[in-house]
């Protein structure tokens, strides 16, 4: 007995499209707004809002850790959750290619219903589309998210000040390796699984107990060194990082030294960096670390006034150079 497939047909709007809608969306990420079926979810809001959307190409769709439905959801979320916002509501937009099994399918959406679940959050509205053979590789997710910014919050990529301290959430570069080793083209293998996670309510707990934080940045694609060059230069501040204090699993390690990469360039999907006045940073530090997803943090360094728009790594030999920006995409289809 033959697999059942997507096809065509179930992008055509008619019965099919309705089928699946209800048989596996519906099914799994039903809520009082998305059962209302309208052609836009409505809701009453107060206060600050935060909007963002994504996309998610990921190769392959499942990996080590993860797949392509928890990447769209905690991607959306951490992104609300980086200005210190509450996220509350997402829309999902789903691009089919023909011939997808259903069984990935429901097995990405069960995951999707994990994800929300996990994070606190609600698919209100969302779109379905079935592609060509050809047109697509297997699927693409877009996700938008709406989130509420709680009172005296100020929480920005070009808000640090000379004088600050930088935090990592945890060990950096697992997401990028995870991925690479599940790619069928290269022949190594590593114990490494992707760290896609919700962050929101590590923010969440961080903000109540620091509410004076000034940076919180997730370094996904560029990776750490990426977001931290994009953070000085928006700030016009200089940053310096201690190489001895970064995090960095020892088989992350191994796996970018055979390729040939650099771990801080490499994406993340479940970490951040956080910038704080250096008064309040160790009982910042406590809080993140009774979080399961802090409990690695580690203070790497400072902001300062010297060499504005750059950032600096001081070597374990104690040499200082430049670190830039990512040049090229040696990773592509990361997230």
């Amino acid at each position: 007995m033959s697999e059942k497939r997507i096809t065509l047909a179930y992008g055509s709007g008619g019965r099919l499209t309705h089928q699946l809608i209800k048989d596996i969306f519906v099914k799994y990420l039903g809520n009082e707004i998305l059962y209302q079926m309208n052609d836009s979810a409505t809701f009453t809001f107060s206060g600050n809002l935060a909007f963002t959307t994504d996309s998610y190409v990921v190769n392959p769709i499942f990996f080590p850790g993860g797949d392509i439905g928890k990447l769209a959801i905690y991607g959306t979320v951490n992104d609300l959750a980086m200005v210190g916002a509450e996220p509350l509501y997402i829309s999902l937009g789903i691009i089919i290619e023909e011939g997808l099994l259903f069984e990935e399918l429901e097995r990405i959406v069960l995951s999707i219903k994990e994800a929300i679940e996990e994070a606190g959050v609600k698919v209100v509205t969302g779109d379905t589309k079935v592609v060509e053979k050809g047109k697509a590789d297997k699927v693409f997710i877009n996700t938008s998210g709406i989130g509420v910014i709680p009172n005296g919050i100020n929480i920005r990529g070009d808000n640090a000040k000379p004088g600050e301290v930088v935090i990592v959430s945890g060990t950096v570069g697992d997401h990028g390796i995870a991925i690479l080793s599940a790619r069928k083209s290269l022949s190594f293998s590593v114990d490494v699984k992707s760290d896609t996670a919700p962050l929101n309510r590590l923010v969440k707990e961080m903000i109540e107990a620091v509410p004076e934080i000034s940076v919180l940045r997730d370094p996904t694609r560029g990776g750490f060194a990426t977001t931290l060059n994009e953070i000085a230069q928006a700030s016009n501040v200089g940053i310096e990082i201690e190489e001895s204090e970064i995090p960095i699993k020892d088989s992350v390690r191994s796996a970018c030294e055979l390729l040939g990469i650099d771990p801080l360039y490499i994406a993340n999907e479940g970490k951040l960096i956080a910038i704080v006045p250096e008064s309040k940073a160790d009982l910042l530090l406590r809080v993140m670390k009774n979080s399961p997803y802090g409990k690695d943090a580690k203070i790497i360094g400072r902001v300062t006034r010297e060499h504005p728009g750059k950032v600096v790594l001081i070597t374990r030999l104690g040499v200082r150079r430049l670190l830039d920006m990512l040049s090229g995409d040696p990773l592509p289809r990361i997230c």
